[in-house]
């Protein structure tokens, strides 16, 4: 058994309900070389950002300046305003009333996970666009912060199937340009924290109450770099944060293993 299949055994985590846990390890672009319940949907709170940011890539000029504002169109009706005490960065609200270049609020979005960012994103590249660059597992139905679109229904759902392939999806294209704004990352407490001081890493984060995920490119000096994705629902943050940090420290001991497709496995604690 491979140490990341034993530390997700050890936590025997199918014994403690409502707690939900799904991780995908592999090389980008390969087959698993690890699996468990990476097929299982989680509200993808921040991580749609990814998708948004691959669409982004593809249709805008990054050099065109748009208004900043708070106020946007629903995906159900009417409009919504994004709540900037929910916010995670208040650069972007400091240029309210003024512009900014979308390639800047790109980097925002994703380096400080700005929502008001991610909003002025999607309102220019459209939710649909941004739903068409997510992968299988993913649905992006509504932008950050649509409460009218939330209570009727429509969700942002990922598995961590979705998350690992959307970071072998940006390690890939554009040859790698679009993985700086993960390598610039502020939020770090998850993946990162849990590897050895320098490694580099790549990572997005997602959080809100109860829900906590990370999906980032590893790049040890010693084996080829490999994709980690965890997704946990159901728990309190440092419970969540605890089992983030145990699996990819067993994903750093598995940094060797080919990972080509035949050494995939599922872990033992599902049984």
């Amino acid at each position: 058994m491979s140490a990341t299949a034993a530390a997700l055994a050890a936590l025997r985590l199918e014994t403690e309900p409502p707690a939900s846990v799904s991780v995908w390890c592999g090389r980008p672009g390969r087959p698993s070389a690890f699996r468990f319940r990476a097929d299982v949907p989680h509200y993808a709170a921040s991580l749609i950002k990814l998708a948004a940011l691959r669409a982004a890539a593809r249709t805008l000029d990054p050099a065109t300046e748009v208004p900043v504002h708070d106020e946007f169109r629903s995906a159900h009706s009417g409009t919504y305003r994004t709540d900037r005490a929910y916010d995670n960065d208040e650069e972007p609200w400091r240029r309210l009333g003024g512009t900014a270049p979308l390639g800047w609020l790109c980097e925002r979005m994703v380096c400080s996970s700005s929502n008001l960012a991610t909003d002025l994103v999607l309102e220019r590249v459209g939710v649909a666009a941004a739903a068409a660059e997510a992968p299988a597992g993913m649905t992006l139905t509504r932008p950050i912060g649509d409460h009218a679109a939330r209570e009727a229904g429509l969700t942002n759902t990922v598995t961590a199937e979705a998350a690992a392939a959307l970071v072998s999806a940006l390690a890939t294209e554009q040859e790698g340009r679009l993985l700086e704004p993960l390598r610039r990352q502020l939020y770090r407490a998850e993946i990162p924290a849990a590897l050895p001081p320098g490694t580099r890493v790549a990572n997005k984060n997602g959080w809100v109450d109860g829900v906590l995920h990370d999906a980032a490119l590893v790049e040890p000096d010693d084996a080829p770099a490999y994709v980690l994705a965890v997704c946990t629902s159901g728990m309190a943050e440092e419970a969540a944060r605890a089992v983030i940090h145990r699996v990819a420290r067993a994903s750093w001991d598995d940094r060797t293993r080919p990972g080509t497709g035949p050494e995939t496995e599922e872990s033992d604690a599902r049984r």
